[in-house]
């Protein structure tokens, strides 16, 4: 990686990291808050939920805003609307204005993912995007860690100061874009492919990015309530969520090697096995917390490795051409379930008891599983053959940068090898023109000096013979001494045909 590469995408990094600190740690004290003012875990869900709509409708829409002005004033404006739909959450506590605001501040928050992502994007080159991708989800979730480890250092702050932190940090996140000399990548508006097209390319893809944005999101928003609610400190449950994203952070690496090796059918299946036994455990054993603190950090790094497992898996089967589109469809479908999980989750908590958390999530790995083995006795995997990138879902333009040069190429050699003599006819081939000329049946086809010619054999030489007379005609005597002699066709097929022989 060139040093102005890596200069030109030092900025937008820096600032993922300083506004991902803010987001991470709203995200938890939205739902610690709630939980704190008696409402319900309905009324958690519900505006919980908000934020993921916002994220699902902002990756439709914002693209037109950055393609009119550009990335740089469209940073500002998404991470200044950020600002002040968090200060605004600090002065005004009504569940009902707080789903509004969510939905606002999700709708800039994947705005100024848009401008993250696509700035490394067009700035790069397709074989070092992968590198790019790899630092991209590096600042992430270190800035996820540390934005949990805030809900300790804060817990002794008043009702109001967390909100103000969150909002200088959005506005602060501004400043390193807005201190590098101006440039304007540009983009180009891909459309993602639709889902009911998707499910019949890669039923496997679709489902498991449905049922990881439904994991994830429960992960973020209702595991916080969970552990407040079984008397942990706000301090303690800052650390059991670092810990979760560690996991998720630490446990991709290896998770995705495993899946360019193996069968990555098989490896979605164990890692739905793996989490259905580690919610169970949950359930059903007491644990002490450093017991717990293990079991979460499994747990993160299984249920965020079945997103990007299920992406490369489905960019096995996708054409080099549909890569992109294909990307962005599932990232549409994970922004789906992410939305529908809070408020389908919370009133089984409501109605069971806040263990059933951990039972939502053993019981839909349990039907992720069902799902793949049945896709695997259908249809078997194939070799895989598009490089594993450690991946979560934010925009869409982040799934082409997910599509670095080895995917492209992966996707080639599958194209290459499919097997496709069920569906092409047998078609005669016709002779190729260049070479020396063939006759049959007297016809003759060649190319000279002077072009492509084809006619009988006869015909050609009366052609030869009338062309010859007009240029002596023409010509005159001291033309002729200047000309060089040219064979006629007949002397030229003769030649090419003593060659031939």
């Amino acid at each position: 990686m060139s040093p102005q590469l890596l200069a030109m995408a030092i900025a937008p990094l820096l600032g993922l990291f300083i506004l991902g600190i803010g987001n991470g740690y709203l995200t938890t004290l939205v739902s610690l808050r709630l939980d704190a003012a008696g409402e319900s875990q309905v009324v958690v869900g519900l505006v919980s939920s908000a934020y993921y709509i916002g994220l699902g409708l902002g990756a439709m829409m914002n693209d037109r805003l950055l393609l009119r002005i550009g990335h740089i004033r469209a940073y500002g404006s998404f991470a200044s609307l950020v600002a002040v739909t968090v200060l605004l959450l600090g002065l005004l506590f009504d569940p009902m204005v707080w789903f509004v605001l969510r939905l606002i501040g999700g709708w800039a928050m994947v705005g100024v993912f848009l401008v993250i992502e696509s700035w490394l994007l067009t700035s790069s080159e397709p074989k070092v995007r992968g590198r790019l991708l790899a630092l991209y989800m590096i600042a992430l979730y270190a800035s996820g860690v540390v934005g949990q480890l805030l809900l300790g250092a804060t817990q002794n702050m008043g009702k109001f100061e967390p909100f103000m932190l969150v909002g200088m940090m959005a506005s602060l996140s501004v400043l390193p874009m807005a201190m590098i000399p101006r440039v304007t990548p540009l983009i180009d508006k891909a459309e993602p492919l639709p889902p009911w097209r998707l499910i019949t390319i890669t039923p496997t893809g679709v489902i498991g990015s449905l049922g990881s944005g439904v994991l994830v999101a429960a992960v973020y928003t209702l595991l916080p309530l969970y552990l407040q609610r079984s008397g942990y400190p706000v301090s303690q449950v800052g650390i059991y969520m670092a810990v979760t994203v560690l996991g998720a952070m630490l446990l991709q690496y290896p998770v995705g090697r495993w899946s360019d090796r193996h069968d990555r059918q098989i490896v979605l299946i164990m890692i739905g096995l793996f989490c259905v036994a580690i919610s169970a455990l949950v359930v059903l054993v007491p644990l002490p917390w450093w017991g717990l603190a293990g079991v979460l950090f499994l747990l993160g790094g299984g249920i965020f490795s079945l997103y990007p497992v299920a992406v490369s898996h489905a960019a096995d089967r996708a054409p080099a051409g549909a890569l992109v589109a294909m990307s962005q469809g599932l990232l549409l479908i994970n922004a789906i379930g992410s939305a529908a999980s809070p408020p389908a989750i919370s009133p089984l908590m409501a109605t069971l008891g806040d263990a059933a958390l951990f039972g939502a999530f053993a019981v839909l790995a349990a039907v992720l599983v069902t799902f793949f083995l049945w896709r695997r006795m259908v249809r078997p995997a194939p070799v895989p053959v598009a490089p594993f990138s450690p991946s979560t879902p934010l925009s869409s333009v982040g799934a082409e940068l997910a599509v670095t040069e080895e995917w492209m190429q992966g996707a080639r050699e599958h194209e290459h090898m499919e097997d496709l003599s069920d569906v092409m006819p047998e078609v005669e081939v016709a002779e190729p023109l260049v070479g020396p000329p063939v006759a049959e049946n007297d016809y003759v086809a060649y190319y000279d000096e002077d072009g492509f010619h084809e006619g009988t054999l006869e015909a050609m030489q009366q052609e030869d013979a009338s062309s010859e007379n007009a240029d002596e005609h023409d010509g005159g005597d001291d033309q002729k001494g200047n000309e060089e002699p040219v064979a006629d066709s007949t002397d030229a097929v003769e030649t090419l045909k003593r060659d031939d022989a």
